[in-house]
């Protein structure tokens, strides 16, 4: 497990497309967005158009540990901020949802590459809700690091190496 961590358009998500596309095809690709407007709508096809025939999307706003379980190759999910959101919003357990996602990444028999947003380098927001969010998203990503093989911070398109893999990626 791979979880690749990086800023707006810092080339997390392509970086995670080429360590999946080492993988043998079929590609499972579980995205969490939704289209609330217009821009998210133009930003989900971009991501779309770049990807090959050989990717199959799953659309999965929510039940991502379920989705990940049922997954049975390479799965590459982009991302879990939005997933994060998508929770919040719905007024979720946040806690049960990481463990239940960690849980699931854990059993995971193939390949799996996780994208997130790092939102904690910046300043303290200025309302609950967005400090709760980034406090949350601060502990989704601590736990899933445990778990992972490898953590990788993307910066302009470059990839940092953060955990190393104990194996060649």
């Amino acid at each position: 497990m791979t979880l690749v961590l990086g800023g707006a358009r810092s080339g997390k998500s392509a970086y995670a497309e080429r360590l999946i596309e080492a993988c043998p095809a079929p590609w499972l690709y579980i995205a969490t967005a939704q289209a609330w407007d217009e821009e998210m709508r133009v930003r989900i096809d971009e991501h779309r158009a770049r990807r090959s025939d050989s990717w199959h999307t799953l659309d999965v706003p929510m039940a991502l540990p379920e989705a990940v379980a049922a997954a049975t190759g390479p799965v590459l999910i982009d991302c879990l901020t939005l997933w994060l959101t998508n929770l919040l919003l719905a007024e979720a357990d946040l806690d049960a949802a990481t463990e239940a996602l960690a849980r699931a990444c854990a059993a995971a028999p193939g390949p799996l590459v996780l994208v997130a947003n790092e939102v904690g380098l910046g300043i303290v927001p200025d309302n609950a809700l967005a400090r709760r969010f980034r406090d949350a998203a601060g502990r989704l990503h601590q736990r899933l690091a445990r778990e992972a093989d490898r953590v990788v911070l993307t910066v302009a398109g470059l990839p940092l190496t953060v955990k190393p893999s104990r194996e060649n990626p």
